[in-house]
């Protein structure tokens, strides 16, 4: 009787073998064309180097959409169509200026940035002594005595024991965000941020802030992290020295902008949608190669490894070229409020914002019986290197989607370590970014949206 039991078991088991030994052939395929026939690197050449930089609002960003709709056209998907979308324009002006004048009156010049959004300092800028904060509660116990008038200096660094540097961003990001607003409530004149980075560098790092509509709006900026650590030093020696800083940034009436879209429609169930994308528009001081060019073009390529390995999805596959990720998220907004009204089947919708590392796995957002299934595929991915499917959390562009019509989430996570050192610099360039691994994470994006295709979720 056991043997008969351990029989029946064998041939139900065959099926199942069966299925992942033709999954890992298909995979194997994807990885295969990738490697050696793989367009990211090519078109990521050009998104960087020919367009550069591609601010919301900017002529660059509109470059971008016509790019990647002829580009994508060319792969010859069922449809390619943009989807318009408002987003804001500001724009970074002159280059800006700053300083550290102590009480003996010399000056030392040091690097930073404006932060995206700000507003600007006046013509002559503004100088001011100035308060060091560690942590956003330290400026409700100053309060307005130890604030008013000052230069509010925010200097939490990355906390350098996390080993994934984006949750010791998380630890770190909200001084940039909230700080401007929460000084500026107790009278701050403008405030100076650390830039989000693990490492001591010379290159300040930009990135969004968020102003209170309930107290002014103050000029804000972002400073190298070597010259953070020696303005820290210098006010422990001079508390009373003063920092002046100067930019020219502004805010332009909202312009007219587009998500691109390309699609192969689904064989068997064409309504059930897989989304996949990344964010078309970068901030201005580098050619946002990894932020988020890499993510772009690995989406794009999802497509043409479908048609040039003559996969048909059994569901619909759809890469998105989100508009308007860096200030303001209105492309990723739009997009899932449309497939609200279109009262579109979303099953999964996957992201690549992390730059173009060599991949590790995948981050999730979804319930536990939809994981349970996607960690059954898991052994697929090992022979790329592929491997940690423990991290919670879709992206920014996706977000919505779950928010609107509760979709499953999930996001690709290259190795994090240097991806703080070039994020939202000068350094954030094509030169820093290596074909191999780009052309893998654009496989393995591939091979997860043909499992999903392939088996629903």
């Amino acid at each position: 009787m056991k043997s008969v039991i351990l029989l029946f078991a064998s041939i139900a088991f065959c099926p199942i073998l069966s299925a992942q030994n033709t999954d890992s052939i298909i995979i194997r395929k994807l990885f295969d064309e990738a490697l050696l026939h793989g367009e990211s690197y090519r078109n990521l050449d050009y998104l960087s180097n020919k367009i550069g930089g591609r601010l919301s609002g900017s002529p660059q960003a509109s470059k971008a959409v016509v790019y990647c709709s002829m580009t994508l056209g060319a792969l010859h998907p069922d449809t390619v169509y943009t989807q318009e979308c408002m987003v804001p324009h500001w724009v970074r002006g002159d280059k800006e200026k700053a300083s550290i004048k102590n009480t003996k009156g010399v000056a030392h010049e040091v690097k930073i940035c404006a932060l995206g959004g700000s507003m600007p300092t006046p013509p002559a800028g503004v100088k001011a002594e100035v308060v060091e904060i560690h942590n956003l509660d330290e400026i409700r116990v100053l309060g307005k005595a130890g604030i008013e008038g000052k230069i509010v200096f925010f200097n939490r660094r990355f906390d350098p024991t996390k080993i994934s540097t984006f949750e010791a961003y998380g630890g770190a990001v909200d001084q940039r965000w909230s700080g401007p607003s929460m000084a500026s409530r107790f009278g701050a004149l403008a405030t100076v941020c650390r830039s989000m980075t693990p490492d001591i560098t010379d290159f300040p790092h930009t990135g969004s802030m968020g102003y209170n509509d309930s107290f002014p709006k103050i000029p804000c900026c972002a400073i190298s992290t070597r010259d953070a650590e020696l303005l820290s030093s210098n006010l422990r020696t001079d508390p009373k020295l003063q920092f002046w800083f100067r930019q020219t940034c502004k805010l332009l009436p909202e312009e007219k902008s587009y998500n691109v879209i390309a699609e192969i429609r689904g064989i068997e169930h064409p309504d059930e949608i897989i989304t996949f994308g990344g964010h078309l528009d970068s901030w201005d001081t580098g050619d946002g190669a990894s932020d988020d060019g890499t993510g772009i073009v690995q989406c794009m390529e999802v497509i043409r490894l479908f048609r040039a390995t003559g996969i048909r999805p059994k569901r619909t596959i759809r890469a998105v070229m989100f508009m308007n990720e860096e200030n303001g998220t209105r492309g990723g907004k739009k997009y899932a409020a449309l497939a609200k009204e279109k009262n579109e089947k979303h099953i999964l919708a996957i992201e690549s914002d992390r730059g173009g590392f060599s991949p590790r796995g995948f981050s999730t957002e979804m319930p536990a019986v939809k994981l349970a299934m996607v960690l059954n595929w898991k052994n697929l991915f090992l022979p790329y290197g592929i491997y940690d499917f423990s991290e919670k959390g879709g992206g920014s562009d996706i977000e919505p989607l779950h928010k609107l019509l509760d979709v499953p989430l999930m996001e690709l996570i290259p190795d994090p370590q240097r991806y703080f050192d070039i994020h939202h610099t000068s350094q954030d360039k094509f030169s820093a970014v290596s074909k191999r691994e780009l052309e893998l994470g654009g496989a393995g994006i591939a091979a997860m949206v043909y499992l999903v295709s392939e088996y629903g979720l």
